[in-house]
This record gives structure tokens, C-alpha cells and sequence, in this order.
């Protein structure tokens, strides 16, 4: 069985009150609206099942002050969704949160924390 280093990961999440506002799949999504123009064709694109990508949809838009993603219906000629401007500037501020996050890497901190974390679990006492 091969050894790994410890992995540090720092996801970031933003909450309404109970609710994740914006994450690192919500902010995928995002993208994937972006580029597809839909709800749907962004949930094929990243893997997830349409019900779910529309939960997440529905969930960003009642957390923030203005909806992320607007949504038309009528099919494949008139129909579809897209991230408002407001959703955009949400987003790149995310997008930026996360990239500066990824300095905390070079911390002292970070450091420790690797050194200290086991490469896996010990085995269950009770197993």
C-alpha cells in the first residue's frame, strides 16, 4: 500500500442563514450556465442531474439580494437561462475569494497543519 502526503484543501462556502449560498459546485454551475445557456445543458455538462442543478439554482436566488440566474420557458427556441449581471459580479468576487485562498498555502500554519495530519485514519478501534 503506497504512502501520500497529507492533503489540505480549504473549500470555501458562503451562507444565508442555514442555506450555502455559494460554493465551489454552485459557483461551477454558474459557469456551466454561462456557457450553455441552460439549466439543463449546464447539469450535463458538469455531471449533476437536472433536479439537483434547479435546487441550487433556486437556492442561490433566494439567498442573495438579486437573482444570479434568470430563467425563460419555452423550450429550445425561446426558452433557457442565464446568469443576470448581478450573478456575474457575484461570481467573480467568489472566483476571487477562492484564488486568494489559494495563498494561504505558503502560511506557516498550513505548513504544521500538513505535518501534523496522519496520511490516513487509523484503523476503527471497534471494526
Amino acid at each position: 500500500m503506497s504512502q501520500s502526503a497529507p492533503v489540505l484543501k480549504i473549500k470555501l462556502q458562503i451562507y444565508s442563514g442555514d442555506e450555502i449560498a455559494m460554493g465551489p459546485g454552485k459557483a461551477d454551475l454558474l459557469d456551466a450556465i454561462g456557457e450553455e445557456g441552460s439549466i439543463s445543458a449546464a447539469a450535463r455538462k458538469i455531471g449533476m442531474s437536472y433536479r439537483r442543478a434547479w435546487l441550487l439554482v433556486d437556492t442561490m436566488n433566494r439567498c442573495w439580494h438579486e437573482p444570479l440566474v434568470e430563467t425563460a420557458l419555452g423550450g429550445s427556441a425561446r426558452g433557457g437561462a442565464r446568469m443576470t449581471p448581478y450573478g456575474r459580479g457575484i461570481l467573480q468576487l467568489y472566483r476571487n475569494l477562492q484564488e486568494e485562498s489559494r495563498g494561504l498555502r505558503d502560511c506557516a500554519e498550513w505548513t504544521e497543519l500538513g505535518a501534523a495530519l496522519r496520511d490516513a485514519p487509523r484503523v476503527h478501534q471497534k471494526s
